[in-house]
């Protein structure tokens, strides 16, 4: 289980020389992908904030085949490819249904950069795997973090390895470099999300000020949340890969270990 970054300067051929700034988070990513492949998992779940959300209710994509994409950034020859988990996707809707939690589904081919740059760094070596994308939604915090210890419990009783991936960039106003400026809350978001993850404390990531959440200009808050929910009731630690901000925008690649 894990907690990335989603820049899509993280990809050569768009960040080009710009990588060079983000080289402790992608030394990160290189941890990660040794990890994920050591683990040899069936399925990833990742979580996107990019991807389609409703208002009301959590959602699954369930497409028989998936491509990343970059094209929004004028990239249109770097693409993914991914099958579906068909089974976990409808083992998730059904029991969180009957938890009464609102979950769909879609069905879309194409998936946003918020999956496309974690696993275009993540899954190189990695053969034979499926992947389950969800979307977050627009309800409030306590459903996200009830949502993640929902997921949890579906995914702990299947008979397969699962990874878990939360794909979240921090505040877009983390410091000086930002092109819209730095703000107080920008600052105080991003402290507040390094310590609330790396000490499990989830009631201080629920409590966190929906103000400065609104000025912070982030879009890891959700995924953070389900992450949080879904390890909560398992013992191990969280360890912090990097956190960088060389552009303004908070980037935290963080890796959940099992004791």
């Amino acid at each position: 289980s894990a907690i990335v970054p989603h820049s899509p300067l993280l990809i050569s051929t768009i960040g080009k020389e710009h990588r060079d700034s983000l080289s402790q988070t992608l030394k990160a990513y290189t941890e990660l992908e040794q990890a994920l492949y050591a683990s040899q998992p069936e399925t990833i779940v990742m979580i996107s904030p990019h991807a389609h959300m409703y208002p009301d209710a959590f959602s699954g994509n369930m497409h028989d085949k998936f491509v990343g994409v970059l094209k929004e950034f004028g990239d249109h020859g770097t693409t993914m490819e991914a099958g579906v988990d068909f089974l976990l996707l409808d083992h998730i809707h059904r029991s969180l249904r009957e938890a009464q939690i609102p979950f769909t589904l879609t069905s879309q081919p194409e998936l946003d950069y918020g999956f496309t740059v974690p696993l275009l760094l993540l899954t190189q070596k990695l053969k034979n795997w499926k992947l389950a994308p969800l979307a977050p939604s627009l309800l409030g915090p306590q459903a996200h973090y009830e949502g993640g210890r929902a997921l949890a419990q579906v995914i702990q009783s299947e008979n397969r390895r699962v990874a878990v991936i939360a794909s979240a960039d921090l505040s877009h106003h983390a410091n000086a470099k930002s092109p819209h400026g730095e703000t107080p809350e920008g600052v105080i978001f991003d402290k507040s999300i390094r310590s609330a993850v790396l000490t499990r404390h989830h009631a201080e990531l629920l409590g966190l000020d929906g103000n400065v959440r609104e000025k912070a200009d982030q879009c890891g808050y959700q995924p953070i949340l389900m992450f949080m929910g879904m390890i909560e009731d398992l013992s191990g630690t969280v360890r912090e890969l990097c956190y960088e901000a060389p552009f303004g925008v908070g980037y935290l690649t963080a890796i959940f270990e099992q004791s």
